[in-house]
């Protein structure tokens, strides 16, 4: 158990790590929750995108990146990054062991979706890896609230996102996907993946001119107030003024 021995504690970072840039939604929504924070954000360009990767490299990628973390001396780390959370979060964790608190962008979602779309019909978008793993079917079908999940990989989608942001470029592509089969008749569509909702705007754009009522769900503000939870469970909360957002 990670217990806080002094403010000194409490100001130690929180780590946040992605395949990018999609991280830095979270990292906004933590900011946003939690100003007085200090981060360090770690976008793995390199290797980027996850998605098209491995298992075994994407967790040993995100075991390196939580060595550095810890050796940053970060205080909880955050797999903002849909892919890792579905195949490394257990490994991360167990390595982490009591050294920090550590964080997946995917149970918090269950636990919210299991509390507002109960009977529902959803629809969800994520990398090849994601789907693949079906880290998503298996726990909304454990949650037993009666949600029905509809999955499309959008194989596509991360690596245009982040080569060229929220670019027009973007809407053809967007429409080639949620126009699928799968996808039709959905009370709402979740983005699972942190890139997704940098063109939140676009999704709303598309189900607006298509006439359908369909909620946007990402996990950027969950994972927020998961964090929050956390750190104050654990006296780690920082009440002092932040020092630094720092990137790598």
């Amino acid at each position: 158990m990670i217990v806080a021995n002094s403010l000194c504690d409490a100001a130690r970072p929180i780590g946040i790590f992605d395949s990018g840039i999609g991280g830095l939604t979270i990292t906004k929504a933590i900011i946003d929750c939690l100003p007085h924070e200090n981060i360090i954000y770690f976008g793995d360009t390199a290797h980027h995108p996850y998605g098209e990767k491995s298992s075994h490299a994407i967790q040993q990628y995100a075991l390196q990146i939580a060595n550095f973390m810890l050796s940053k001396n970060c205080k909880m780390i955050v797999i903002a990054c849909n892919t890792a959370s579905a195949l490394a979060y257990s490994l991360v964790a167990a390595h982490v062991a009591n050294q920090a608190i550590v964080i997946n962008v995917i149970d918090p979602l269950i636990t919210w979706l299991s509390k507002h779309y109960q009977q529902q019909h959803l629809g969800l978008i994520a990398t090849k890896q994601t789907v693949a793993s079906r880290v998503y079917q298996e726990k909304i079908n454990n949650a037993n609230v009666g949600i029905s999940l509809c999955v499309c990989a959008t194989n596509l989608l991360a690596a245009a996102i982040e080569e060229f942001g929220d670019h027009d470029i973007l809407t053809s592509l967007l429409e080639l996907y949620l126009t699928q089969s799968s996808l039709q008749n959905i009370h709402a569509l979740i983005l699972a993946c942190t890139h997704y909702p940098i063109i939140k705007k676009r999704f709303v754009t598309f189900y607006q001119t298509q006439q359908q009522e369909v909620d946007i769900i990402d996990a950027s503000a969950i994972t927020a107030i998961t964090v929050k939870q956390q750190l104050t469970a654990y006296n780690l909360l920082n009440k002092q003024r932040c020092i630094a957002v720092k990137h790598f």
